[in-house]
């Protein structure tokens, strides 16, 4: 019966294409997969008989509304509802969808980050839809996903250079595959985002200022017991988070959204949803609609997802790892097969990825640089902030002999025999895993760790998608003119003489050790350890250069990215600055002011009695220092924000953000935790620690 009911359920509320089929006539169907399929024009008239499809289909499913979902440079999803409603002449109510209204929007462009590209002034936008990504019902309202751009015509959202870049990288990759005698209709990526996420009780979420308003905690002195037992990863599920899962999992099916493994993650509170691998944009937003899924359906448990990269210290943070891979008519690209030495062609394609994470090493730096991930990056299974790319022992040896001109050798797949009759024997893989690496082959698809739990990945696989693209035009450049008979052999020198160049990117280490930062200098590999270093590579000449090459983004959408970028990160520090102020002010002082003088009454009242209560007078001395330390840092704190905000250059603000302000509050959070171990559990404030990651 499950078995029946995922399967009717699943998609249940996506206009499919098994739903165009059943819906639509056969010359229009015919004609919108075009659309879907090959990047043909969608023309009016085919609008018009799609619309009218959708709007049938969405009123005997409930839905009233209709919606153009797009993501603008918050990173999250937006959405304006119309309703189908026309009014007839005689009074009584039509619902009607036109074809005009399904290919485009209109909503204010002003009221969304744009980097300048628009004034206040100049509010119009549009937003034109995106066919490629199906077209879902999210509660009982027809969600249409768009791309977001102004009325000059520039992106404005993520989405747009997502879809351009995918564009180049299909143009490129043809040209490859023609030279192997291959012309697959279309070439796309496919990408699998493997999300990570806290939950925790509504009640203890309630009580913390900071959850609310900044989305980590920024207070908290370590708890008595963090996940050094290793006993919460893959570790049974509590019934209430359980509960939790499987509705999400029933809601996301029936949004066609491939949720696929579930399981609690190395933290306290910490869990992953993975789903099956879907071609790039559509995985994408469907990544962003289990993150709006993850936070609504959470209240209905009495839970909240936090989905910042580090809501809390002393354990691991949150990732959103990109398991990225390229497919030709759904057959993937780098499959390595069983003999990757004899596979000219995924040679090929393995030599443009690791040229292009070389070249491009900063702008994939710069896709995933944000104030939350700066938290993130470094430690507990986040890659450092130098990219490398990790091959393992099997590809880094053919590699490697590619390079010296010796004999290509794959290793054999060993089979360990474990010693129990009942255990079958297991097939040992040709390479290890590195959870260091910031880039890591893992079988027949690359993972990009860096990037964080609650960043839209649209950024990431832009750079990505471009940049190998790039490698791809420079090999299709190169052979375009050689015989057959030479193809092979100049095909063989092209791959030796890219990865001898790009060599320096390919490591296997250990990415967390001094001695890989010293090497790694030493390779001149880029090192940007925070968004405020990382951000000012996006607008560099040659990257401006890049991205307009390639028509993913022009000179003023580079420059616009960048101010949106930096003034985020400016904006959110700002924020976490003025709510530690404020919770310094409102709660902790007072309450360790009160204890102080709690404590201080006792010793008084021993005195007294003629008593002398030793441990009663230090610990009032040491409170009374703390409280003391605590308000001259919040002034210093209030004094270096107001300055910082003032500050109109935004790489100049971002810096002193960075330098001034979090160097404050990083002192100010060290008093309060240390003040939080010496003031009683009755009169802190807050929820603490362990409160809140072991729900006690």
């Amino acid at each position: 019966m499950l078995k029946n009911r995922v399967s009717e359920e699943f998609g249940s509320l996506v206009f499919t294409d098994l739903v165009m089929q059943e819906r639509l006539p056969k010359p229009t169907y015919k004609e919108l997969s075009k659309v879907i399929h090959e990047g043909r024009a969608l023309d009016l008239s085919i609008a018009n008989e799609v619309a009218h499809a959708m709007k049938e289909w969405a009123l005997e499913k409930g839905a009233t509304h209709f919606t153009h979902w797009f993501q603008p440079l918050t990173g999250i999803t937006s959405e304006k509802h119309d309703s189908f409603l026309t009014l007839k002449h005689d009074g009584t109510s039509l619902m009607t969808f036109s074809g005009k209204e399904l290919i485009q929007g209109e909503p204010d462009a002003s009221s969304f980050p744009s980097g300048g590209l628009r004034s206040t002034f100049e509010a119009r936008g549009y937003t034109a839809w995106d066919p490629s990504s199906p077209v879902f019902i999210k509660d009982e309202v027809l969600c249409i996903p768009t791309a977001f751009i102004s009325y000059t015509g520039e992106a404005l959202d993520k989405k747009t250079p997502l879809l351009r870049s995918m564009v180049a990288l299909d143009t490129q990759a043809k040209r490859v595959l023609a030279l192997f005698g291959k012309k697959p209709v279309r070439v796309a990526t496919m990408v699998g985002p493997e999300q990570e996420y806290f939950l925790i009780r509504e009640e203890d979420y309630a009580a913390r200022p900071d959850l609310i308003l900044t989305g980590r905690t920024l207070f908290g002195c370590a708890p008595s017991k963090g996940q050094e037992l290793e006993e919460h990863y893959f570790g049974a599920i509590r019934p209430t988070v359980n509960e939790f899962m499987k509705e999400l999992d029933d809601e996301l099916w029936k949004l066609g959204v491939p949720a696929k493994t579930k399981h609690n993650e190395a933290a306290p509170c910490q869990h992953e949803l993975a789903p099956i691998y879907e071609e790039g944009s559509i995985a994408i937003d469907n990544n962003l609609l289990t993150m709006e899924k993850m936070r609504l359906l959470a209240s209905r448990h009495g839970l909240v997802c936090l989905q910042h990269e580090r809501p809390f210290e002393y354990v691991n943070g949150s990732g959103k790892h990109n398991n990225w891979s390229v497919a030709a008519d759904s057959k993937n690209l780098l499959d390595p097969s069983d003999s990757p030495e004899e596979n000219l062609q995924f040679l090929v394609f393995l030599t443009c990825v690791i040229a292009a994470v070389d070249d491009h090493a900063d702008l994939l730096r710069a896709s995933v640089a944000s104030a939350g991930n700066d938290h993130r990056l470094g430690a507990n299974e986040a890659p450092p902030a130098i990219i490398s790319v990790f091959l393992g022992n099997d590809l880094s040896g053919i590699v490697k002999a590619l390079i010296d001109g010796t004999t290509l050798c794959s290793a054999n797949r060993a089979t360990m025999d474990l010693g129990v009759p009942q255990l079958a024997d297991i097939t040992q893989d040709t390479t290890d895993r590195n959870r260091t690496s910031a880039f890591a082959f893992t079988g027949n698809k690359f993972e990009f760790r860096m990037c964080g739990s609650q960043q839209n990945l649209s950024d990431s696989n832009t750079v990505l998608n471009t940049a190998v693209a790039e490698q791809l035009d420079a090999f299709a450049s190169a052979l375009a003119d050689v015989p057959a008979e030479k193809f092979v052999e100049q095909a063989m020198s092209w791959i030796k003489a890219s990865l001898t160049e790009h060599e320096r990117v390919i490591f296997d280490g250990n990415g967390y050790s001094e001695e890989w930062a010293a090497e790694a200098q030493k390779r001149g590999l880029p090192n940007y350890p925070t968004t405020p270093d990382a951000l000012p590579c996006i607008v560099r000449p040659e990257n401006i250069a890049f991205f307009a090459k390639y028509g993913v983004l022009n000179e003023s959408e580079v420059r616009a990215r960048y101010v949106s970028y930096a003034e985020q990160y400016s904006k959110l520090i700002n924020i976490e600055a003025n709510t530690m102020s404020y919770m310094v002010r409102h709660m902790y002082l007072p309450a360790l002011i009160d204890y102080s003088k709690d404590i201080a009454t006792g010793v008084a009242t021993k005195l007294e009695l003629g008593l002398k209560a030793r441990a009663e007078k230090q610990l009032v001395e040491r409170l009374t220092g703390g409280i003391d330390a605590i308000f001259d840092t919040v002034d210093a704190l209030e004094k270096a924000n107001a300055a910082a905000g003032t500050i109109v250059d935004p790489e100049q603000q971002n810096y002193a953000y960075r330098d001034e302000v979090l160097a404050r509050m990083e002192h100010l959070r060290n008093l309060v935790d240390t003040m939080e171990q010496l003031c009683s559990h009755d009169f802190w404030p807050v929820p603490s620690y362990n409160k809140i990651l072991f729900y006690i």
